[in-house]
């Protein structure tokens, strides 16, 4: 499998996006400052839109473009669409429910068999959930460390109002599928779709 190696903070500074969107807590970040001197083509803005997805679920090419696909052959708009189907992916579940630090943590817990999905053990970070799914962490690794430092590291990030979220038992309910509205960064979802519809 690929995996993208690139220095997380660099990557933020050039997307112009915060670090704390990938779970990244880094005070001494600068806002970027270079890429503003030089005038951007329509064609550099789109594809920075694209990478700045990419980056933030951990996406590859194909797949991204796979998630693309289904966005244009689903109801409303295919900008919108692409951001729901990358919301509703498990591994990005388990990071808002703050299970994990970062997007990549919580891959690698999902990947690792910790997590179940309506009672049934899932470890595909892909997996989309639905409304009304309930993702619970497994009995055995409730009483591990990890998940005990993990929800007291991010007890203050905020969960998003598509989940109802119970901390105590290591649990959330989907109670609506994410929107656009609900993301803590911002994107141009249709620069993404004129960028492949080209």
């Amino acid at each position: 499998m690929a995996v993208n190696r690139d220095p997380i903070i660099k990557r933020c500074r050039y997307l112009g996006i915060s670090p704390a969107v990938v779970g990244i807590d880094k005070k001494s970040w600068r806002k970027p400052n270079a890429n503003g001197r030089k005038k951007v083509s329509e064609y550099g803005m789109q594809l920075k839109e694209k990478q700045k997805l990419k980056f933030i679920y951990g996406v590859l090419e194909k797949q991204f473009y796979h998630y693309y696909e289904i966005a244009t052959k689903m109801e409303g708009q295919a900008g919108s669409n692409i951001i729901v189907l990358l919301e509703s992916r498990l591994d990005n579940v388990v990071y808002r429910m703050g299970m994990a630090l970062t997007r990549r943590e919580a891959r690698q817990l999902v990947t690792h068999g910790h997590f179940l999905v309506n009672g049934k053990k899932v470890d595909i970070p892909s997996y989309r959930i639905k409304v009304g799914d309930v993702i619970s962490l497994r009995d055995k690794s409730k009483s591990s460390e990890k998940f005990k430092s993990n929800a007291e590291a991010t007890k203050t990030r905020i969960v998003p109002e598509w989940l109802d979220e119970n901390r105590d038992e290591f649990k959330a309910t989907v109670v609506r599928m994410p929107s656009p509205e609900d993301l803590d960064y911002e994107v141009e979802a249709h620069l993404i779709v004129e960028l492949y519809s080209k």
